[in-house]
Formats: C-alpha cells, sequence, structure tokens
C-alpha cells in the first residue's frame, strides 16, 4: 500500500470508528427504550431493564425490586436511579464499542443508505449472537456474576442468560433496531462528509 493511499485511508478509518460510535450510543438508547417498552408491556417494569443490565457491576437486588414492583405491586415505574444510571452508562458503552465496528466495517464502501440499514439489519443479528451466546457469558465470567439464588429465577445468571430473561424474540428484535439505526446513522455520517 502506498503512502497516498495509507493517508487517505486512515481518516477514513477514524471517521467511521467514530461515526459509528456515535451512532452505537444513540442505537443503544434507541434499543434500550424499545426493551423498557416491551418489559413494561409484559408487566416487568419499565426500568427493570437498566437494572437488568447494571447486574454486571450491581446487586440484582435493584433488578428484582423492580420486576416485583410492577408484577406484585402494579407500580411499573419503580427505579433505583444510581442503579438504573450505571445500566444506562454500561448499555450506551456497549453501543459505542459495536457502532465502532461497524463504522470502521463499511468506512471506506460507497454503501448508499438503504443498503447500509440492510447491512445494520445484519449485522444487528451477528451482535444478538455474539451477545447472547459469548459476549454476554463470558462477561459474567470475567465479572464473577453470580446466579440468581431465589424467586422464579433461582439458578439463572442475570448476564449470562440475559436472552432468555428479557425474552429471546425482544432480545432478538432490540438487536435488529440497534442495527437499523446504526447503520443508517453511519450511513448519514459518512454519506455527509464524503
Amino acid at each position: 500500500m502506498s503512502t497516498t493511499t495509507e493517508l487517505n485511508t486512515r481518516p477514513t478509518l477514524v471517521r467511521g470508528a467514530a461515526y459509528g460510535a456515535g451512532a452505537g450510543v444513540i442505537a443503544s438508547i434507541a434499543m434500550g427504550i424499545y426493551a423498557m417498552v416491551a418489559s413494561y408491556l409484559k408487566d416487568t417494569g419499565f426500568f427493570t431493564p437498566l437494572h437488568h443490565i447494571a447486574t454486571l457491576f450491581a446487586d440484582p437486588t435493584a433488578m428484582m425490586q423492580s420486576m416485583m414492583a410492577a408484577m406484585e405491586q402494579g407500580d411499573a415505574f419503580a427505579i433505583t436511579g444510581g442503579v438504573a444510571f450505571l445500566g444506562l452508562v454500561i448499555h450506551m458503552m456497549t453501543g459505542a464499542m459495536y457502532g465502532a465496528l461497524l463504522g470502521l466495517a463499511v468506512a471506506n464502501r460507497r454503501l448508499r443508505a438503504g443498503v447500509l440499514a440492510l447491512v445494520g439489519v445484519v449485522y444487528g443479528a451477528i451482535v444478538f449472537v455474539a451477545s447472547a451466546f459469548v459476549g454476554l457469558p463470558l462477561a459474567a465470567s470475567i465479572f464473577g456474576v453470580n446466579d440468581l439464588g431465589e424467586g422464579a429465577m433461582a439458578g439463572m445468571n442475570p448476564i449470562a442468560d440475559m436472552a432468555e430473561m428479557a425474552g429471546w424474540g425482544v432480545f432478538f428484535t432490540e438487536h435488529l433496531l440497534f442495527g437499523l439505526v446504526a447503520g443508517l446513522l453511519v450511513a448519514a455520517g459518512l454519506h455527509k462528509r464524503a
């Protein structure tokens, strides 16, 4: 590769990763809203998904309290602020990472927005598989997340078994939504600067 080509490629890759990271943050918010609405509709608490994500570092008590408040007391909006915020930050950082990878993958390609939207949806399906079967179990192991000890979900791991606990259909759909939004935003960012 020539020096001129290297100089022209590097900024494109950096720009692709940057746009991808920003797109991933926004897409993770869209994904999170979908998950929260789905959780609300299943009567397991609007903020439960944020508490659930936070169990990577936080005790699962807030997640269980959020869920039980919705199911047993009709309080769908119970929230433990600090834990929910931690879940939001973890989710957005994860979205930024996956978005940056998407941005890098498409940075040097001249793809139309519609094609990038489709690429994003396929990428979302790949992220679903990678997360559900590799990333989340690995994260649970690395960070020492323990299985739940009581209740209807006793024996399940809140991180490793997240897809099952959230519902496979919901988990899959929210990842497709993530990919769609990230793909469209990456397309908008890269085409704007091209």
